[in-house]
Order: structure tokens, then sequence, then C-alpha cells
């Protein structure tokens, strides 16, 4: 049990930590407070199978023009139903929200609400400690942490992860220095959707796809982001490992009270507002001028 719960829970913090840091970073540079980020996760996920399923695409092609095609997508949500009313806090929430539920019910009416599955990219399974962990579930690790690792490199040694950071620590003196912030919010869309997409992605060959897959990850991202700090990219990469392995913790050593986890997640969130609001790495953001 042991092993299974370190392997599980390594994938689970490690795809919630992709949504986490996509919903951190759109967060901290555009303050944008996206509830569709879950959604086009989803969205990734049923193009994939669109591609393999029913359009015969090798598996690897789907994932790739799957990623784009939700970037695309997203960067259009982004254009045509959250920058016109960017400056309306609880409007463009409201929006978000509306965007959600409306890719929900594309997704029902296409695909009804029955289960969906995609082959794994890999069969068979290793031997680990005396229990099986099958190569698939090993992949998406791999992937997942390779993906975390290009993101904390692409942020941290790029002039474009720089301006990004830059504008998420103060916006206004980002424009003041020169810097087109409008254009750094549209690529941190982009990185965002790319993240979350790319989650989608690698969970697929692991989960059934249904329209309402999106939910429960929207609940763990928000309860990460809360732990680990508004806005902060450590805090949501920390937390998702430690929502990750309590979520584990809870579906392997309860099974029959694996319905628990959200509830679970959600008593952490509030416990952490109650004894410490700003969260674990306590980042705090000026407010605009």
């Amino acid at each position: 049990m042991i092993v299974d719960i370190l392997i599980d829970g390594l994938i689970k913090g490690s795809v919630y930590a992709l949504l986490a840091i996509g919903f951190s970073l759109v967060l901290g540079v555009a303050r944008i407070v996206n509830i569709a980020h879950t959604a086009l996760y989803m969205t990734s996920a049923y193009l994939i199978y669109v591609g393999t399923k029913m359009m015969g695409l090798p598996t690897i092609v789907s994932m790739v023009a799957a990623v784009f095609l939700t970037i695309l997508l997203g960067l259009l949500i982004y254009n045509y139903f959250i920058r016109p009313i960017q400056e309306h806090e609880a409007a463009m929430l409201i929006s978000t929200i509306a965007v959600a539920m409306m890719l929900q019910e594309v997704f029902l009416m296409i695909f009804g609400g029955h289960y969906l599955g995609v082959n794994p990219l890999v069969r068979g399974y290793l031997t680990v400690l005396g229990v099986r962990v099958t190569n698939q579930h090993l992949l998406a690790l791999g992937l997942a942490i390779i993906v975390l690792i290009s993101t904390r490199f692409f942020l941290m040694k790029t002039r474009t992860g720089l301006a990004i950071r830059a504008t998420a620590q103060d916006r206004e003196v980002a424009n003041l220095m020169g810097m087109n912030v409008n254009g750094v919010a549209m690529i941190t869309m982009a990185v965002s959707v790319g993240l979350a997409s790319i989650a989608g992605a690698i969970v697929v060959p692991l989960v059934t796809v249904e329209p309402t897959m999106w939910m429960h990850p929207l609940v763990m991202m928000l309860a990460i982001v809360v732990l680990g700090g508004l806005g902060s990219l450590e805090g949501s990469f920390v937390g998702a490992y430690i929502l990750g392995f309590s979520e584990s913790l809870v579906v392997f050593m309860v099974p029959m009270g694996s319905f628990l986890k959200d509830s679970v997640a959600l008593s952490i969130m509030i416990l952490v507002l109650l004894i410490r609001p700003e969260g674990l790495f306590g980042v705090s953001f000026e407010e605009e001028r």
C-alpha cells in the first residue's frame, strides 16, 4: 500500500501542480480568476478521444494536436469572454464560470453522459518493491515532472519568463518600465492553458473522460492555490503534492470513503484560511491604483 500511495500521490500531485501553476500564473499576471481552467483540461482530454477513437490518429499526434487546439480555444476565450470585462472582477468571475458550464454542456450534447476512455501509450508493468506499477503510470509521472522542470526553466531563464515574473510582481511598475503588459498577459494565458491541456493529455489514458471530469480538479486546484498562497508558484507546487498525497491516503486507506477526497481538500482550504489566510508562502498583491 505504501508504494501504491507513493506512486499515486506523485502522479496526482504532479498533475495538480501543472493545473495550479497555470492558474497561479494567469492570476498573478492578469489578475484573472479563471474557473474555466480545468474545463480546458477536460477539453484537451475530449479532443484526444476524438483524435484517437473517432479519427483513427496515432495517440501522440492526437495529444499534440489537442494541446495546440486547446491553447487556441483558451486564447479565443480570453479575447472574447474575459479581456473585455477584465477590469470588472465579479463579471469576469461569472464569465469564466459560464464558459466552464458551456463547455460541459457542449460535450454533454455531443457525447452524452457516457464514460469514455483512451488506450494507453505503453502497455505492461514494472514490479516496484513487490507492487505492480503500470508503465503508463510511470510514463505519466515522468512526463509531468519533465513539464514542471521545463516550466521552471522557462520562467527563470528566458526573457519572456522574466517579463511574466516582473509583471506578476508589480503590473503597474512593469507597465511604466515599457513592458507590453497586455502582450505579456496574452502569452501567460497561452502558457496557462498549455499547462492545463498537457495535464489533460497526461491523465487521459488513466481516467474516464466524461462531461463533469473538470469539477474535482477545480476543487483541488482552488484548495492548492489557497494552501500555497495566492499567486505563489512555489506554494502551488508544494500545495499540489500535499493535497495529492492527502487524496491518495484517503482513497487507499479508506476505500469506502473515497468520496470524501473533495471534503478533505475543502477542509484543508478552510483551515488554512482560518489560521493563515495568506497561505504557506504568503504572497499578497498590492491593490491596483
